[in-house]
């Protein structure tokens, strides 16, 4: 075995033990800004073994997207959250169980129906040569309306928590 791969294992084992140690946080912690720490360490383990296996595109894309906007949204989340005291002393619990349960079933029965009677063909014979020129091309021109609709979206949702953040939990804000 050279030296290059001595490195070359431990490098892959380090991001296989902090996706493990991650993912071991994140289930075992009782705090829950320490279990979206523990899936931002769990998620950079990941990126990094993307990295590793010679896919840079993917791991920048599970930085950027998981890493990035899901571990953010869920801390607004957790910010603009009840706190348990909070739920004790309002009384806040389940609305209607009867009318989740009745939209969920409708909503899953709509999927079914709409599965059951697609026509599925097989896909045509993809064009391109999966280069990342031409996956940044694709997503560049053919894709571009979904992404900056996509982008709008998350643009509107950080932007009301942070509106609802900075306004606390007051009953006068809403």
């Amino acid at each position: 075995m050279s030296f290059y791969q001595n490195v070359n294992e431990i490098i892959f084992f380090v991001f296989v033990f902090l996706v493990l140690f991650g993912g071991i946080m994140a289930v075992r912690s009782r705090i829950l800004m320490h279990a979206v720490l523990g899936l931002a360490v769990s998620l950079l383990g990941v990126a990094g073994l993307y990295f590793h296996l010679g896919s840079p595109f993917l791991a920048l894309m599970q930085i950027l997207i998981y890493v990035g906007a899901v571990c953010i949204m869920i801390v607004f989340g957790i910010m603009v959250g009840y706190t348990p005291s909070e739920v004790r002393e309002q009384g806040i619990g389940v609305a209607n169980p009867f009318l989740a349960l009745t939209a969920g079933v409708a909503v899953f029965i709509t999927l079914l129906i709409a599965i059951s009677r697609t026509v599925w063909t097989p896909a045509a014979a993809v064009q391109g040569d999966f280069s990342l020129a031409y996956l940044g091309e694709t997503l560049m021109y053919r894709y571009c309306l979904a992404f900056e609709l996509i982008s709008v979206v998350l643009l509107t949702a950080i932007v009301g928590a942070i509106i609802l953040a900075r306004g606390g939990r007051d009953e006068e804000h809403f």
